[in-house]
């Protein structure tokens, strides 16, 4: 195959990686308690992808040089569409999570749950996206979890959405959403943070619309950075794996061989700096966005899995470019964690009265530039 400037393409390494287990099955679960099946807290998970979001609420894992200890959540259950994260998930995490259209499944046969999570399909809200909002046809699937809301009274709600539907329709997409969470009896904030902050080592930042059933005293509070002064930088996060090529680490040798544009109306052609955080991992590397900050080709499937802070030993099973969908549309694990910190400490403080809660409503009518500053 001839490229247009009549050079000759370079073929893209398609290899599958090798492994004989997934996380859950790994020493390093094993060692943090991942496990563990005795927590107080239920979760369920909607639109779970391949598990981001729900490792980050169960933490005991290990990853860049940190442990981040069990939480006290249990996920009851885990549902997603895509067969690729279904199967990933049950791979990683764990067998109960299912294969269903959320838009037909009647949420009376979920399980009820302390906890209600998910980050509710992005691509109609996305920079990058057709930016139909929620006239696409994925943008009001939020919907789920509220009529899951609605059913089972979660006392807690996590949502996870792109940056960019707060500036969709001059805000109202985003304040439509509050409206329409806030409809199903919930008081809702939503949490702007940046993921370096919290020792993410790429420059990604996410909404997290976080609500407390309206019966219910107080509000978790907003995580306080622990990295905002000294962010990971990404050589930081990859240099171990510069001289790896095959897979003695897994899905080190899955990777697109580096090309830049031959015209214009690409992405970038960006190479990653060393001293900086690395581009935002999307789901579609050919973008030509995440290249090495030194070696000639784009970041491995298991940098990019590094740079979005999963474990080495989670595991993606396909084939390249599948498993970096996967990875570019999950929620980094340890922001995730630090989000489940927080309503851990919330829920806590409800059920032993300790008062580390924020204990002000925060009411509806109040400046909405207050409840979320762009």
């Amino acid at each position: 195959m001839q490229r247009k400037d009549k050079r000759k393409k370079i073929t893209a390494l398609r290899n599958k990686p090798v492994y004989s287990v997934g996380f859950r099955k790994s020493p390093d679960a094993l060692e943090n308690g991942f496990l563990r099946n005795d927590c107080p807290y239920k979760v369920v998970s909607l639109f779970s992808g391949c598990g981001g979001m729900d490792m980050g609420f169960m933490g005991g894992f290990s990853v860049l040089g940190h442990t981040y200890s069990r939480l006290p959540f249990d996920i009851v259950d885990a549902y997603d569409c895509l067969n690729d994260a279904v199967e990933c998930y049950r791979l990683n995490i764990a067998e109960n999570i299912h294969t269903a259209d959320l838009t037909k499944t009647d949420v009376k046969i979920i399980p009820t749950a302390d906890v209600l999570i998910g980050g509710f399909p992005c691509q109609d809200f996305s920079s990058a996206g057709p930016k139909t909002g929620l006239d696409g046809k994925r943008g009001r699937l939020y919907r789920v979890m509220m009529k899951y809301m609605e059913c089972h009274r979660p006392r807690v709600v996590v949502g996870e959405n792109v940056i960019h539907l707060a500036r969709m329709q001059d805000g109202e997409c985003l304040w439509t959403i509050v409206d329409d969470f806030q409809s199903c009896g919930y008081h809702f904030d939503v949490w702007n943070l940046y993921a370096p902050d919290y020792g993410v080592p790429q420059n990604r930042r996410r909404l997290f619309f976080i609500g407390v059933r309206d019966d219910i005293k107080g509000f978790p509070i907003k995580p306080v950075p622990t990295n905002s002064g000294k962010p990971v930088t990404i050589s930081e996060a990859l240099s171990d794996l510069e001289h790896i090529s095959d897979e003695t680490v897994t899905n080190q040798s899955q990777y697109f061989v580096s090309s830049c544009a031959t015209s214009g109306g690409g992405q970038g052609d960006n190479v990653n700096e060393p001293d900086k955080v690395a581009y935002c991992i999307r789901a579609n590397a050919r973008g030509r966005i995440q290249f090495h900050y030194h070696l000639n080709r784009r970041l491995t499937v298991r940098e990019c899995a590094r740079v979005q802070t999963f474990p080495d030993a989670f595991v993606f099973p396909f084939t390249t470019q599948r498993n970096l969908t996967l990875i570019g549309n999950a929620v980094p694990p340890i922001l995730a964690y630090a989000v489940a910190q927080s309503v851990c400490g919330f829920i806590r403080s409800v059920d032993y009265g300790t008062g580390n809660a924020v204990t002000m409503r925060r009411e509806y009518n109040m400046a909405r530039q207050e409840m979320f500053d762009l």
